[in-house]
């Protein structure tokens, strides 16, 4: 079942999540001795980052990853992996392996192969935070994208390219069942146009014209206005 967790503040909303999700990683810890978490891209997340990369946890044994990455080079502004390092890979989760979610090529698909080999290596999730888009977008599961009922086929590889009619440049995404496989999934929203799309997902029809609702019915969603 689904979890709504609503916080009084940004800030709370932020510690709270790293927090938990602190918790969750030190048990797969301690249950494996690796753990492997996912996490969004985004100027939303910075301060989730800025907490939990002080967690006092074995960072030599986790390995992260993005849920997806615009097919940018990393010293690009939009570069996901950059924001990547400059918030989250500091202080004591500096230690962790980032798993790449970008090659240097012309396109994503001259890259697809070797990416998947890597990401695939590091699977299942342990834990995966996700964002959500006003349009209910996940990851870059966008609606109208060119591979949306593929990236939503149980059967789908673990990474596909995307091109969608509000993204400037392709993107690259985990897909459904690797999201959908994760051991704990949290959805972090803040705003309420946010709060709205989200109910608006919850009584959309298909994961066709709301891509969030594949994960929204395991995940814990994490809200502040």
């Amino acid at each position: 079942m689904s979890e709504f967790i609503e916080y009084d503040n940004r800030d709370a909303l932020f510690e709270g999540l790293a927090d938990i999700v602190e918790k969750q990683l030190h048990a797969a810890l301690e249950a494996n001795g690796t753990a492997t978490l996912a996490v969004p891209g985004g100027t939303t997340p910075a301060p989730f980052f800025h907490r939990l990369r002080t967690a006092d946890l074995d960072w030599s044994k986790v390995k992260v990853m993005l849920t997806d990455e615009r097919f940018v080079p990393e010293a690009s502004e939009r570069s996901n992996t950059r924001l990547l390092r400059e918030n989250l890979l500091q202080d004591n989760a500096a230690a962790a392996t980032l798993i790449p979610f970008y090659k240097a090529a012309e396109a994503p698909e001259d890259v697809l192969e070797s990416l998947r080999e890597g990401i695939e290596s590091a699977l299942p999730l342990d834990v995966c935070v996700l964002g959500m888009g006003a349009d209910m977008h996940t990851a870059s599961i966008f609606p109208e994208a060119d591979l949306l009922a593929e990236a939503l086929d149980p059967q789908a590889p673990v990474l596909l390219p995307m091109r969608a009619p509000n993204a400037p440049e392709p993107r690259l995404t985990l897909t459904a069942p690797v999201l959908q496989a994760a051991k704990a999934v949290h959805i972090l929203i803040a705003g309420s146009v946010k709060k709205t799309a989200l109910a608006q997902a919850q009584s959309a029809r298909s994961p066709l014209e709301a891509p969030v609702r594949i994960v929204q019915e395991q995940a814990i969603t994490h809200y502040a206005d």
